[in-house]
């Protein structure tokens, strides 16, 4: 277990947590619909990729290469770029749209981080 990364994970599962209900009770209030789907879109990666953290720091266990540090490290990458562009969009609004440029590159972050678990996992020596 990587027990860093395992941190890391948590205090992501957190935030969103955090983030989740501050966007379901207070920028319900604020900010428009589309604006505030964008913010759950945000919060719902952020979510499922805290999983794949903590997940990843347990299979490092079983698994300990330098890939799977690289998937962690893609998909808190991948956390900061594409879920904060989202917060960033919904929260400063269609003046700043200029920030949807950092989204994809957050996404392709995760995708890099599966890619890497993958493979990981496909190149250990123990295939029981």
């Amino acid at each position: 277990m990587h027990k860093g990364f395992l941190k890391i994970a948590f205090l992501f599962a957190l935030t969103a947590v955090a983030l989740g209900a501050f966007g379901a009770h207070a920028l319900k209030k604020i900010i428009a619909e589309p604006s505030l789907q964008t913010f759950e879109t945000g919060v719902k990666y952020q979510f499922y990729h805290a999983i794949a953290i903590a997940i990843t720091a347990m299979l490092f266990k079983s698994f300990s290469n330098k890939k799977t540090i690289w998937a962690a490290r893609f998909f808190s990458i991948g956390i900061c770029l594409f879920s904060g562009s989202l917060y960033a969009l919904a929260l400063l609004g269609p003046s700043y749209s200029l920030i949807g440029i950092i989204t994809p590159f957050g996404g392709m972050s995760f995708m890099i981080g599966w890619i890497i678990l993958l493979l990981s996992v496909h190149s250990s020596k123990d295939d029981a």
